[in-house]
């Protein structure tokens, strides 16, 4: 589960830590005829939407969170993806989340000052380059790969103002490292989630274009 490259402290979520989480979501799920997850505004992007309920697990399905888990002082949020079909356990990197939660106070307080977003070029359908210089931001801000070492992603806005991280370079690498049968016109981010125990966390869409690369898909 656990590729080569990818950064060791990702590796905390152990193997049996997913692994007994994900029993525990089957047997609720199978109990309940519902997912165990907690409730989010409708535009929460898709993989931090279904966010796990230990509330509700424990003390029949766990005795007590993961020790990786934020709910037990670790540094992961546990989540569901696919919950109409497969329901995996992924986990997000708290750390991320910390770092585009920031940036994003940061940008609604200058949508709040300005009445427009601090955006540059459009890179994609509703999605633009922010313009850090008017933020004050010394240089571009990136955010670490939680896939791969010694990787940077960039970060993008899109047209309703909400920050996202591009992972473009991550899917790229993936696609050449693994098996897929994609085409033109999937959501090609699959790749990620069904390679890895880390979530694309605050993503957009992504598809094959001609050469078979990835490229943004309307949110």
């Amino acid at each position: 589960m656990f590729p080569q490259d990818e950064k060791a402290e990702n590796q905390v979520p152990y193997d049996t830590q997913l692994s007994s989480v994900q029993q525990a979501v089957n047997q609720f799920r199978e109990d309940n005829s519902v997912l165990p997850i907690k409730t989010t505004e409708q535009d929460t992007p898709i993989y931090q939407k279904y966010t796990i309920d230990f509330g509700q697990l424990i003390p029949r399905y766990m005795q007590q969170p993961p020790g990786s888990s934020f709910e037990n002082g670790g540094a992961y949020q546990y989540v569901i993806v696919d919950p109409e079909e497969k329901a995996e356990v992924k986990v997000i990197d708290l750390s991320i989340m910390r770092e585009i939660q920031e940036l994003q106070r940061a940008i609604n307080m200058y949508i709040g000052s300005n009445d427009y977003a601090p955006i540059k070029e459009s890179v994609g359908p509703g999605l633009f380059e922010i313009d850090f210089d008017r933020l004050d931001y010394n240089g571009e801000k990136v955010v670490e790969s939680p896939y791969h070492n010694d990787t940077s992603l960039p970060l993008l806005i899109n047209e309703r103002g909400d920050v996202r991280i591009d992972y473009s370079i991550d899917i790229n690498i993936a696609l050449q490292e693994f098996n897929n049968d994609f085409e033109q016109g999937d959501d090609i981010r699959d790749i990620l989630t069904d390679n890895y125990p880390i979530a694309p966390a605050f993503s957009v869409p992504y598809t094959l274009d001609e050469n078979e690369e990835p490229t943004f898909k309307e949110e």
